[in-house]
């Protein structure tokens, strides 16, 4: 089961003074249990291509598929397989729009058809899982919330729908670093309970490396990079630059150190996992960080 683009083109206001050509010829093919960043500067075509996965627009050329059905045209089979692909997008809490927290997760579950007692479940599993009380908020108004609880909200009515892609398109934009850290906890707690798909659309490098296990640069309207994200931070540096993308810090850093000739690993993500391969190399135990005492303190 998979995303599938075959040769994918896509031209805003074809035939016209205003033609644009945002897509040329993309293939690309995301499975479940991937966890993708896509990255690619403003223009470079990454916000056409994600709508092109679920459905919102249709490719001018070529073919995109979700578990082997086209997504052009009508009909049943063709709606079951858009529902499939659920999609948050940037500011996602400009999406909201019902008079409460609960109307507003259950408007999928009810488009789906699905009885009041299961939606009312979904609902109250969804917000459960984006750590919002339901004796709460739910019959609250969500433009009375934070920034970072509204857009919890928008997550929980998709996950509502329990779809088995998830787009997400800069989640974390606008937010301070303690939503921004319990939203991508909340993402990767779904990630690996549900075994879906996750593509997500960054600007942050350190976001990248750090969540995905697979990479997508996107330039010019076209894939110049695909692979893991340690082996194109580490690697392919030439190019990130040339699509005006930059590495993680982490890496830079790795890069230096390398440089005089210390041995470190590839697999480092932030500088956590660095501050911990630099003491292994010296023949130093590892510190371990509040949260590693706290669960040590609580074992014994």
């Amino acid at each position: 089961m998979s995303i599938k683009l075959e040769q994918v083109k896509y031209t805003y206001s074809p035939k016209t003074p205003y033609e644009q050509v945002a897509l040329k010829g993309v293939s690309l093919e995301i499975e479940k249990g991937e966890f993708v960043a896509l990255i690619g500067h403003t223009g470079s075509g990454k916000s056409t291509l994600i709508q092109i996965m679920n459905g919102l627009l249709t490719p001018t050329e070529g073919v995109a598929l979700v578990n082997r059905q086209n997504l052009a045209g009508k009909g049943a089979a063709v709606k079951s397989a858009r529902s499939q692909v659920g999609m948050v997008f940037q500011y996602p809490e400009h999406q909201l729009f019902a008079e409460t927290v609960y109307e507003d997760i259950a408007f999928g579950p009810r488009n789906k058809g699905f009885d009041e007692d299961v939606v009312e479940h979904l609902v109250r599993q969804a917000m459960e899982f984006v750590d919002l009380d339901y004796d709460t908020y739910a019959h609250r108004s969500p433009f009375q919330l934070s920034g970072g609880q509204m857009r919890r909200v928008a997550i929980a009515g998709v996950a509502a729908l329990d779809p088995e892609y998830l787009i997400l398109d800069e989640p974390s934009a606008g937010l301070d670093p303690v939503s921004r850290d319990n939203i991508f906890a909340r993402l990767l707690e779904l990630y690996k309970k549900r075994g879906l798909a996750v593509i997500l659309v960054t600007h942050s490098m350190e976001e990248a490396v750090r969540y995905a296990n697979r990479l997508v640069v996107i330039n010019g309207g076209q894939i110049v990079l695909d692979g893991r994200p340690e082996d194109i931070f580490l690697h392919h540096r030439r190019e990130l630059l040339a699509s005006s993308m930059d590495e993680p810090q982490v890496y830079k850093i790795l890069a230096g150190l390398r440089s005089r000739g210390l041995q470190l690993p590839g697999s480092i993500k932030d500088g956590a996992s660095l501050l911990a391969a630099l003491e292994k190399a010296k023949g130093l135990t590892p510190r371990k960080t509040q949260g590693q005492k706290g669960e040590q303190a609580h074992a014994q």
